[in-house]
């Protein structure tokens, strides 16, 4: 089911030579909360020397989509970034700091823990 199933729904049905309609029902669907956002690096422990890449992932456990992601740095809600799927983006700036991300589902947001990326 999707959120735009939601509505009112009966059925028809045949009895004997005459065709009945059922009472109407209302069916509600409802968005799963986001929960077990969580953030990690490639290469492994945040730790990239000035001028390599770094990769930061953010990953949700469970949610209902669509789902938009974005990455900030410290202790700024300004993202560095952001991407409408899941998956993978650079990390930005050669600052050592704390990054986390933020995961909107359109009406909700979670957020990552921490983590603290240091470059060498």
């Amino acid at each position: 089911l999707r959120l735009h199933h939601s509505g009112r729904y009966h059925c028809t049905g045949r009895v004997v030579a005459e065709w009945r309609e059922s009472e109407q029902v209302t069916v509600t669907v409802h968005r799963v909360p986001l929960s077990g956002v969580s953030l990690s690096a490639q290469p492994p422990g945040g730790q990239v020397t000035l001028g390599d890449s770094l990769v930061l992932s953010c990953t949700v456990a469970v949610g209902t989509g669509p789902l938009s992601f974005s990455w900030h740095e410290r202790h700024s809600w300004a993202p560095l970034g952001s991407c409408p799927l899941p998956g993978a983006a650079p990390c930005w700036g050669n600052d050592s700091g704390q990054y986390r991300c933020r995961v909107s589902d359109g009406d909700r947001e979670a957020e990552s823990d921490p983590m603290n990326v240091t470059v060498l």
